[in-house]
């Protein structure tokens, strides 16, 4: 629901002093009530942080964004490789009230009846809340199934051998005249917009890989970027990057890399299921 596990205790914490203050004998659905209880908690959560300002993890160094926030940096990536960046960060931008509805129910199999009154709507406004954030963490595909399987396994393997730091196995998915194209908050003071050859990009994003770059490449899952499978790097289940590909012949011809928080905004990402 809230993708943090600190803010998940914070709920829990909230949720067990109204426990200890109500007279529990007297609620005749214990599961129930405490359903509700805690769901309002993670509303109360989901609406303070839409409304306030917060440092976007752009401004963080890259070796602290995971440590950042609370919680152990480890326990949040099982956290997250068990729900899947991709779907958090997809949750991330919903409405409060969408999440809620989209979770409640597709996830833990909450009637609509018992999640209108936690939102506040009709069971029928509540089932719209879901219908919505389900179109939305499915995306729509600009390629076909068989596509887009083709396209996910050479995006796995250039993962797989960006995080081994594999040289040759990151040749073996780039095309020899592969152009990657990164934002400003993308790249280094001074380093250039555009680079060409794969032979010049892989032992950048390979020295990356061995140095800052290794502990933000344990957030990184295939999703669907605009349409086409790609990239994203999500700390906390908060999009960092997002990388674009153009694949021809099971090679990357192109690539995009997308740091800028605007830009990031505007990209489409929907989770990669079922290909």
């Amino acid at each position: 629901m809230l993708g943090s596990l600190s803010d998940a205790d914070d709920a829990l914490q909230e949720a067990w002093l109204k426990v200890s203050r109500a007279d529990v004998s007297a609620i005749e659905n214990l599961g129930g009530w405490l359903t509700t209880v805690v769901a309002r908690a993670c509303l109360d959560s989901l609406r303070a942080r839409k409304s306030r300002r917060e440092e976007t993890l752009e401004t963080q160094a890259p070796e602290s964004i995971a440590a950042n926030g609370g919680g152990d940096p480890e326990q949040e990536a099982v956290l997250a490789d068990s729900v899947g960046l991709a779907l958090l960060v997809v949750l991330d931008t919903l409405d409060p009230a969408e999440r809620l509805a989209f979770v409640l129910h597709d996830m833990f199999g909450v009637p609509f009846d018992e999640i209108a009154p936690i939102v506040g709507r009709s069971p029928d406004a509540a089932r719209q809340l879901a219908s919505r954030a389900r179109r939305r963490v499915r995306g729509a595909p600009t390629a076909s199934t068989a596509d887009l399987t083709a396209q996910r396994k050479v995006v796995e393997a250039f993962l797989t051998a960006l995080r081994g730091g594999d040289f040759e196995g990151l040749l073996a998915v780039l095309d020899p005249e592969v152009v990657v194209r990164l934002d400003a908050a993308a790249r280094a003071p001074g380093a250039p917009r555009e680079v060409r050859r794969a032979r010049t990009w892989a032992e950048g994003a390979i020295a990356f890989a061995r140095g800052a770059g290794s502990r933000m490449l344990g957030f990184a899952q295939p999703a669907l970027v605009n349409g086409s499978v790609g990239l994203v790097l999500a700390p906390r289940g908060r999009l960092w990057r997002a990388l674009r590909f153009v694949i021809r012949d099971e090679k990357i011809v192109e690539v995009e890399v997308v740091a800028d928080p605007t830009r990031l905004q505007e990209v489409e990402i929907a989770v990669l299921n079922g290909v």
